[in-house]
């Protein structure tokens, strides 16, 4: 029996599918509850801490003690929510996860100096129809250049990827320049993803060849979903990363069963 297909799609949904066919499933479609984590609690507290300090201070006050005030609020905001007490954090673990945090800001103020940085906005959502998808972003930040380009900036966590690696994560950050394009009107001169644990940035020069490339692969990927949802055919994809899939033990391919999903429309 077909399944609800997707009414959009985001970076993070292209990726999950390419990842795992069965996981984007539970994710996107079945709508399957995935619980917060000590890393996605991170994430959001740096995220946050970095939209406040260029959304509450201009440029000439975003010093690192502005970052931590903000990384305090951020805690603030983030600590009654269900998923982050779910965690059921002690004192010691809160302290442990606000001291990484506060060393991921100080390793950000090495890859840029945020008073030089003239910024658009942070936290945009862009969406756009590009051919047969509905396509849906969130931008961490855009600026823009001296010479009135644009630059999309996206503030990465997690580890600095291997050089193999590194074209297969701009692809999603290609993603939102392809949205900037087709919502601004306007090509970005830059995609940057500041990995703030390395601390490392990454850079490339979206063109108009390259942002082809990226329309043809979405367009070929919703293709593939839509087939998907047509036959029910969502296979597991095994990889080292099964190891931190919360589907696990709902996987086949590791000796589970999937359960009785209640289908939604899938949004």
């Amino acid at each position: 029996m077909p399944v609800p297909v997707p009414r959009s799609l985001s970076p993070s949904k292209v990726g999950a599918f390419t990842t795992c066919p069965l996981a984007f499933r539970f994710s996107a479609i079945d709508r399957m509850p995935e619980p917060a984590t000590r890393h996605t609690v991170l994430g959001t507290l740096v995220h946050r801490a970095l939209e406040g300090l260029f959304w509450h201070h201009p440029a000439g006050q975003r010093s690192r003690a502005a970052a931590c005030n903000e990384l305090a609020r951020s805690w603030a905001t983030v600590a009654d929510d269900p998923e982050t007490t779910a965690l059921r954090l002690d004192s010691s673990e809160v302290d442990e996860l606000l001291t990484e945090a506060t060393g991921l800001l100080d390793r950000y103020f090495t890859l840029e100096q945020p008073d030089a940085v003239r910024d658009i906005g942070t936290e945009i959502v862009l969406e756009a129809d590009v051919g047969d998808v509905r396509l849906r972003g969130i931008v961490d930040r855009l600026d823009i250049e001296p010479d009135g380009s644009l630059t999309v900036v996206d503030y990465k966590t997690g580890r600095v990827p291997a050089p193999a690696s590194e074209q297969a994560r701009l692809g999603g950050v290609q993603i939102y320049a392809l949205l900037c394009q087709q919502v601004l009107g306007r090509r970005p001169s830059r995609v940057r993803l500041l990995y703030l644990r390395g601390p490392v940035s990454i850079e490339a020069v979206p063109t108009d060849q390259g942002l082809s490339g990226v329309q043809r692969r979405t367009a070929a990927l919703w293709t593939a979903i839509s087939r998907a949802c047509q036959t029910e055919d969502f296979r597991p994809r095994p990889s080292p990363l099964c190891g931190w899939c919360h589907f696990r033990p709902m996987c086949p391919a590791h000796g589970g069963g999937p359960p009785a999903a209640h289908h939604t429309t899938a949004t």
